[in-house]
């Protein structure tokens, strides 16, 4: 028992890297094998239980024993529908030691994601994470890292390449993918993301540039809340539900949406294992810390491939998938005669796990998992180091960098603050 007690004193006091330093068995490796049996449930955590953490206390085959968040009222109102057997906690390094709980859910603000991740792979964890993945392209390669050396499982929360009708484009993506890998489109492809083909990128997620500093909130721990983050005088804006709109904790309306929007064009193109090496900008000339709205991003693989965001609807005409033989829109409609019924005769494409407690308990990869995560990840983040510096940027695909701009790979890797690091 002084043991236990004289680790949670070390993790709870150290930083990342002597996180890393601490052994924590979960109970469903103590058999030796690394596997649950059938019948045990699982248990989970949820970090972060505002509106998206509180929102999954529910899920198939598991019992929530913790519920962690700096804001007390949203912790009282998780406890409230967690259930007697959830304890709640103001510091999740102190869920971490707990040895019986298998999944944690990570579901705080982007500039969390990627330090939480690594510390739960590092106490022994699987992780559920939501998007984006990480808030940097570095923070993501380190979530690659901590999963591939801790042998953990890791789920990513966007859902669409594998199943439901893909937001407003009014068709899953399995028949899309089928089409591409055809070959009926041709290639090079063209992708449109935009209001016209059915996305909203959310433009309201934008911050304001006259923040005033305000009283901390009795029942909020805003130190941590920041954790990495810069510090800066509190504002209600940066926090909770209005904190999309600054670039110390997620990249605006790409920030919330593009994961979502991203990952199954890079699932339909077949690139979950590379990343495009341009992105081009169209935008109004950012705030160093408010995030505003901009009119064009262009993303360009080495082969042709562009993802297109079109913030304005400039294209009323726009296909989803356009390619030199024919083209896919909104409701898989097309100029191709007979293309659903050519989709029809077409094989599937491979069976992927698409319930996480089958991963946890396979110790299989999950369909979006850290790898092809992290890659829709970075394109997201390319997007937001364009915006941010304002110019095209090369990338190379290979060393995750980018090419002969020290400026934008500055924001690679960016600093953080205090005892965090990863």
């Amino acid at each position: 028992m002084t043991e236990m007690k004289n680790n949670r004193r070390d993790f709870l006091k150290k930083s990342l890297v002597a996180a890393a330093g601490i052994t924590i068995i979960p109970r469903h490796v103590l058999g030796g094998h690394g596997f649950l049996a059938p019948s045990d449930q699982l248990t989970k955590a949820i970090i972060g239980v505002g509106g998206m953490g509180k929102g999954h206390i529910p899920y198939e085959d598991t019992r929530v024993l913790a519920v962690c968040d700096v804001d007390k009222n949203h912790l009282a109102e998780a406890l409230k529908l967690a259930g007697p057997d959830a304890k709640g906690y103001a510091d999740f390094r102190e869920v971490l030691i707990r040895p019986d709980i298998d999944i944690v859910h990570i579901a705080p603000p982007p500039h969390w994601h990627g330090i939480m991740s690594v510390m739960a792979a590092q106490a022994g964890k699987d992780v559920w994470c939501e998007k984006p993945m990480t808030r940097t392209i570095g923070e993501g390669k380190r979530v690659v890292e901590a999963i591939n050396a801790t042998g953990r499982m890791f789920r990513l929360n966007t859902w669409f390449r594998f199943k439901d009708v893909f937001y407003g484009l009014d068709t899953p993506v399995k028949p899309l993918k089928k089409a591409v890998e055809s070959g009926v489109l041709g290639w090079p492809l063209k992708v449109t993301i935009s209001g016209v083909t059915g996305f909203n990128w959310k433009f309201y997620w934008v911050g304001k540039t006259n923040l005033a500093p305000q009283p901390v909130p009795d029942t909020l721990d805003y130190n941590m809340w920041l954790g990495p983050a810069p510090e800066k005088p509190y504002n209600e804006h940066r926090t909770h539900q209005t904190f999309r709109g600054y670039w110390d904790y997620d990249g605006g309306g790409l920030g919330d949406m593009g994961q979502h929007y991203i990952d199954p064009v890079q699932y339909i193109l077949g690139k979950d294992d590379t990343s495009p090496v341009k992105v081009e900008v169209d935008a109004p000339q950012q705030h160093y810390d408010a995030i505003g709205t901009w009119r064009r991003i262009t993303f360009t693989y080495s082969d042709g491939c562009q993802i297109i965001l079109d913030g304005e609807n400039r294209d009323q005409h726009a296909a989803y998938i356009e390619g030199p033989n024919g083209k896919i829109y909104k409701g898989f409609k097309s100029n191709i005669p007979r293309l659903k019924e050519l989709i029809d005769t077409l094989p599937d494409p491979e069976p992927q796990i698409t319930v996480f407690s089958d991963s946890v308990r396979s110790r299989k990869k999950f369909a979006l998992n850290e790898t092809n995560g992290h890659r829709s990840a970075t394109i997201v983040n390319m997007g937001v180091v364009a915006l941010r510096l304002g110019r095209t940027l090369e990338f190379d695909p290979v060393k995750q960098e980018f090419i002969n701009d020290d400026e934008a790979n500055k924001l690679i890797n960016q600093p953080m603050r205090g005892e965090w690091q990863i």
